[in-house]
């Protein structure tokens, strides 16, 4: 056999190898049960998982000024939103809440619909399975703007204003674009996550995710 035949089917060999060891990413592996859920910089996300009981019992209302319908985010996290949504009332902007907590069952019945709907790939890519939600945590919100349509929120003039000014509030861009192979998912620019004025600030300024903070402290 030709010697550069060799080294090809030598090279392609070693490329399986290492795509069978060591997958492209380790998410879903090595799965972490989280045992500090209350915590305001809880990680929440493809390898740490809440369990199916928890739920926040400080859980609140949003009012429906700021909020599609019936929404709830822990008192903190709802205190915080609701003076960025009037801030940026008065500013002209419009920020409505459209998701914040959901419960184990529902994360798990959104996740199953993707999946029959889009499939797997897709479902992986943009939901997270039952547990791995931070949504769970009641600390995480998804918005839209002036044109009603949160799958377009990046195309709203809410969306520079959000991601200039959320941390000022509180609150993260959660699933930043070219973060994904960190975070796990695509970019969502209307997915917000609070964490307090103080390391949201932190976050903005040094362009990071939460899980970038947290493993650099």
């Amino acid at each position: 056999m030709d010697k550069k035949i060799k080294m090809a089917y030598y090279i392609i060999l070693v490329i399986l190898i290492l795509l069978f060891f060591f997958p492209e990413d380790e998410f879903y592996q090595n799965i972490k049960i989280i045992n500090n859920p209350n915590n305001l910089i809880v990680l929440v996300n493809k390898n740490n998982q809440l369990l199916r009981n928890y739920k926040p019992n400080d859980l609140e209302k949003i009012n429906l000024e700021f909020a599609n319908e019936n929404k709830y985010l822990r008192k903190e996290a709802k205190i915080a939103f609701e003076k960025l949504a009037k801030d940026a009332k008065q500013l002209g902007y419009r920020i409505v809440a459209v998701s914040a907590y959901r419960d184990y069952d529902y994360q798990n019945e959104l996740f199953n619909y993707y999946v029959k709907e889009k499939g797997l790939d897709y479902a992986l890519e943009c939901s997270a399975k039952p547990g791995h939600s931070e949504h769970q945590t009641g600390l995480a919100v998804d918005v839209e703007g002036e044109n009603k349509d949160y799958d377009n929120f990046l195309d709203t003039k809410e969306f520079t204003w959000m991601k200039n000014n959320s941390y000022k509030y509180g609150f993260i861009l959660r699933y930043p674009k070219g973060k994904e192979h960190i975070t796990g998912f695509k970019f969502e620019p209307w997915h917000y996550r609070y964490v307090g004025i103080k390391i949201a600030k932190e976050i903005y300024e040094k362009n990071i995710t939460l899980e970038e903070y947290l493993k650099s402290r």
